[in-house]
């Protein structure tokens, strides 16, 4: 069975202090959420004080991106031991925005998992498809494309500390959603990918939904085989709206 895991991605949002403000209210609301993961990935200005007021709970820390090399003359760039240092459990990478606004290649994504594999922070690695690629009938081409070539550089071993996160970019932020039915067929392509790339392994990552996931929508999702979570964006905003999030499976 595997451990359903919600990640709260809030992009270019958030001070440090609305951080901190945000771990004091949203804390609380998810401390007796048990059997799920609860990530939450500020920007890099905010890791040091988000991590500090979240620390002693369980909610983890992640990181929204990461340069592979260790360390040298990358301007405005943060690597895999520094992210470590402050105690990111999790770091995103090939988010669609990173691949699309500033022209990533699954080949870097490979590079970028494989050190943050080396400082043993677990990638959450990203893919998804255009409007254009799917009305071509071209997702699932494109999606196991994306996955192999962004996965190319993981050893076998370290296949269970991979998170995957399936986001169609014609959803994100646009309060258009895949049906359950929709983002099920994608996850489970995606899994049988897996199963080819390492094998038994395969069955042990996680694989997270992401595409204006809402407190309305994600019960549904979270009911399908191959959906282990969700990376949410806009909704993850306000402490109230994703703890209702997390909290998916309370009654």
């Amino acid at each position: 069975m595997r451990r359903p895991i919600l990640a709260a991605n809030w992009k270019m949002y958030k001070t440090q202090a609305e951080a901190e403000a945000f771990a004091k209210a949203f804390v609380p609301l998810v401390e007796g959420a048990g059997g799920v993961d609860v990530v939450l990935a500020p920007a890099f200005t905010s890791l040091s004080t988000l991590g500090a007021a979240i620390a002693g709970s369980r909610v983890l820390l992640a990181a929204q991106n990461v340069h592979p090399e260790e360390q040298g003359a990358f301007t405005g760039e943060v690597s895999p031991g520094m992210l470590r240092a402050l105690g990111c459990a999790y770091a995103i990478v090939g988010h669609s925005e990173r691949r699309t606004l500033f022209g990533e290649s699954s080949e870097l994504v490979a590079r970028k998992t494989e050190a943050l594999l080396r400082h043993d922070i677990r990638p959450i690695v990203c893919v998804g498809e255009s409007l254009d690629e799917r009305e071509a009938g071209r997702t699932l081409a494109v999606i196991e494309a994306q996955l192999r070539e962004s996965l190319a550089r993981v050893p076998d071993g370290r296949a269970a500390e991979l998170v995957v996160a399936y986001e169609p970019i014609w959803a994100i932020g646009t309060g258009r959603t895949a049906t359950p039915a929709m983002a099920q067929e994608v996850h489970a392509q995606v899994r049988s990918v897996l199963r080819e790339r390492f094998g038994a392994p395969a069955d042990a990552i996680r694989i997270q939904y992401g595409g204006s996931v809402k407190p309305d929508n994600v019960r549904e999702l979270m009911a399908q085989p191959d959906i282990d979570g969700a990376l949410v964006g806009g909704a993850s905003l306000e402490p109230e709206s994703f703890a209702r999030i997390v909290r998916f499976d309370a009654r």
